[in-house]
C-alpha cells in the first residue's frame, strides 16, 4: 500500500483509503515502524473536501505523537487548520492532542485551558476520552501547585459521575475524588477512593489510566504496591510502542523508590527519564527528572551537580509553571544543606519554599527534612507545626516505612529523657518496612542524642551501623557527618574507603547491576532503549574502571 501510494497506482482516493488502513493494521500488528508517516501520506492523496483528509491527519498526529515525535505532531496539527470539511466531533480530540503535548512540553496553563475545553466537547460523544481529558487537565494543575484548579475540576467530575460508567473511567473519577480529598486535608475521607482506585487497577491495562493507581498506593503510604504498578505500566506502555508515555511513567515510579531510599535506582530510573524526554521534546518531564537527579547528587554528596541540575530545574519550571519540578529542586538544595551540616540553610529554603508553592504532595515527602532543620536550630514550634501535619496523612495510611519517620521526628521534639523511647520506636518500624537508608539516618540522629547526653558507648553502636550503611550508599556528606559523630564520641576512625562501584556513571551503574542480575547485552538495549553498541561501549568502561576482565568477575564485585 505505501509503495503503491507513492507510484500513484491507481485512483489517489481508493490508495489513500488503503494505505489509511493498512496503516492502522501494520500499527495493531506491530509491523510498520512509523504509522503516521503512512497516516499523513493518506491524507495527502484525500481530496481536500473530504472530511476523511482531517481524520487522517488527526490520526497521523496522534500516532507521531504516541510515538515520541512531538515536532511531528504538532505540525501535522497545523495542517488542520485550513480544512474547512473536518468532522464536528474531530474538535474534541484535536483539543485533548494539543492540551496533551502542551502538558509535556508547553505551559501548564495553557495545558489546562486547552484540556478542559477538550473534555467539554468530548464527554458526550466520547466519554472515556472526556473523563481523560479532564484528569490531563488536573494533572496540569496537579504539576503546576494550583490546588484549587484541581479542586474545581474534581468537583466537576463528580457532578458528571453515573451508575454506568466502565471500569477505567470509574478508576478515574475515583482518583480525583480521593486526590481532592487529599489536598484538602482530608486524609481519612481521601482512603476510602484511593483504596477503590488500586482494587480496580487489577481490571485496567492501559499505561495512561495506571499510572493514577500508583499515585494513589503511594498516598495509602502502599510504596510496594505503587512501586509494581508503575512497573506496569511502563512495560504496558513498551509493548503498545508508546514511546512518548514513558518517560512521564518512569516519574512516577521514582516516587515509591524516594520514600524506599532506594537512591541509586533514582538516579537511574531518572537518567533514562532525562535521556527519554529530551529524546521526545518533553522539556516539563525532563525538568521533573533533573529535579529527581539533583535529589541523588544531594545524597550522594556531589554539592556541585546538586546545584546545577537543581537550578536547570527550577529554571524550566519557571518558564513553564512547573511547581512540582520547582518544589523537588528546591528540596534538593535543602537536602543538601542538611547533609552538609547547615540546618539553618535548610530551614530557611524550606521555610521560604511553603510560602511561595503549594505543592502539596512534596510538601509532606520533604516535612522529615524540614522538621529535623528546624528541630535541629531550635524553631520548635514551626516543626511541631508540620509534624501534626505529617501525622494526620501517615495516621491514614498502613505504612511502618512512614510511622518510623514520624516516631524519628518526635523523638526529634521530644523532652530530655523521652527521645530514647521514640528512636528506638522509629528503628523498629523501620525494620519492618525495609527502609535501609532513612534507617540509618535514624541511627545517625539517634547516636549524635546519646553522645550528647554522655552515653558515648551507646551512641557509636548507632553511628557504625550507619556509617557503614552510608559507605555502602557513597553518600560522601552523611558518611563524613557519621566519622564526626564517632571521633566527637571519643573513638578513632579509619580512612574511608572508595566504594568500586561509586567510579561508576548512573548509566553504568545500571547496565552493571543487569548485567551482574544475568541480562544480556540485547536485552539490556531493548529495556533502557540503547543501541547494542552503546551497550557494549558502558559495558567495556565498567571493566576497565573496576579493574575486572569478565562477567563472572562483575557479579562477584556487585553482589
Amino acid at each position: 500500500a505505501w509503495h503503491r501510494a507513492w507510484a500513484l497506482d491507481g485512483d489517489a482516493a481508493e490508495l489513500a483509503g488503503e494505505l489509511a488502513e493498512a496503516a492502522l493494521e501494520a500499527r495493531q500488528a506491530g509491523g510498520h515502524p512509523e504509522p503516521y508517516l503512512a497516516l499523513e501520506k493518506a491524507a495527502e492523496l484525500t481530496p481536500h473536501d473530504d472530511p476523511a483528509k482531517a481524520e487522517r491527519l488527526a490520526a497521523a498526529a496522534r500516532h507521531a505523537w504516541v510515538a515520541g515525535r512531538p515536532q511531528a505532531a504538532r505540525s501535522l496539527l497545523a495542517g488542520l487548520r485550513s480544512l474547512t470539511a473536518a468532522p464536528d466531533g474531530l474538535r474534541g480530540r484535536v483539543q485533548l492532542l494539543h492540551g496533551s503535548l502542551e502538558l509535556l512540553g508547553g505551559e501548564t496553563r495553557s495545558a489546562r485551558e486547552e484540556l478542559l475545553s477538550a473534555a467539554a466537547w468530548l464527554l458526550e460523544s466520547h466519554r472515556m476520552l472526556g473523563v481523560r481529558a479532564l484528569v490531563r487537565a488536573a494533572d496540569a494543575s496537579y504539576r503546576a501547585g494550583d490546588n484549587r484548579a484541581f479542586l474545581a475540576i474534581a468537583r466537576q467530575a463528580a457532578a458528571l459521575r453515573r451508575p454506568d460508567e466502565t471500569v477505567a473511567t470509574q478508576l478515574m473519577f475515583e482518583y480525583l475524588a480521593g486526590m481532592a480529598s487529599t489536598f484538602s486535608g482530608s486524609h481519612q475521607e481521601a482512603a476510602g477512593p484511593l483504596r477503590r482506585v488500586v482494587e480496580l487497577a487489577g481490571s485496567v491495562r492501559d499505561p495512561a489510566v495506571l499510572v493514577w493507581a500508583c499515585v494513589a498506593s503511594m498516598l495509602l503510604g502502599e510504596d510496594d504496591t505503587a512501586h509494581r504498578l508503575s512497573a506496569r505500566a511502563v512495560e504496558a506502555a513498551r509493548l503498545r510502542g508508546a514511546a512518548s508515555a514513558v518517560p512521564q511513567l518512569l516519574e512516577y515510579t521514582i516516587y515509591p523508590e524516594i520514600w524506599m531510599g532506594r537512591y541509586p535506582s533514582v538516579a537511574a530510573t531518572a537518567a533514562q527519564g532525562l535521556s527519554l524526554a529530551r529524546e521526545t521534546g518533553q522539556l516539563n518531564t525532563a525538568a521533573q527528572h533533573l529535579a529527581w537527579l539533583a535529589i541523588t547528587a544531594a545524597v550522594e554528596g556531589d554539592q556541585e551537580t546538586c546545584r546545577v541540575r537543581a537550578d536547570a530545574a527550577i529554571d524550566l519550571a519557571e518558564a513553564h509553571g512547573l511547581g512540582i519540578a520547582g518544589a523537588v529542586a528546591t528540596w534538593a538544595l535543602s537536602y543538601l544543606d542538611l547533609a552538609a551540616g547547615r540546618p539553618a540553610d535548610a530551614a530557611n529554603r524550606l521555610r521560604a519554599e511553603r510560602r511561595t508553592s503549594s505543592h502539596v504532595v512534596i510538601r509532606v515527602m520533604s516535612t522529615p527534612h524540614f522538621i529535623e532543620a528546624c528541630a535541629r536550630t531550635g524553631d520548635r514550634e514551626r516543626a511541631a507545626s508540620a509534624l501534626r501535619v505529617l501525622e494526620r496523612w501517615v495516621g491514614s495510611t498502613r505504612s511502618p516505612g512512614l510511622r518510623a519517620l514520624v516516631a524519628r521526628c518526635r523523638a526529634l521534639l521530644a523532652p530530655p529523657g523521652e527521645a530514647e523511647e521514640l528512636f528506638q520506636e522509629a528503628l523498629d518500624l523501620h525494620g519492618q518496612a525495609a527502609y535501609e537508608f532513612e534507617a540509618a539516618r535514624t541511627r545517625l540522629l539517634y547516636g549524635s542524642t546519646l553522645r550528647r547526653e554522655r552515653r558515648p558507648g551507646a551512641a557509636r553502636t548507632h553511628l557504625h551501623a550507619a556509617l557503614e550503611t552510608f559507605e555502602r550508599y557513597g553518600a560522601r556528606l552523611w558518611t563524613e557527618q557519621a566519622r564526626a559523630e564517632l571521633r566527637a564520641s571519643g573513638e578513632p576512625v579509619r580512612p574511608a574507603p572508595e566504594a568500586a562501584t561509586g567510579q561508576l556513571t548512573a548509566q553504568q551503574l545500571q547496565i552493571a547491576r543487569m548485567v551482574a542480575e544475568g541480562a544480556t547485552n540485547k536485552e539490556v538495549a531493548e529495556q533502557l532503549f540503547l543501541s547494542r553498541r552503546t551497550v557494549e561501549h558502558h559495558l567495556r568502561n565498567v571493566f576497565s574502571r573496576l579493574g575486572i576482565r569478565s562477567r563472572v568477575e562483575l557479579v562477584r564485585l556487585m553482589s
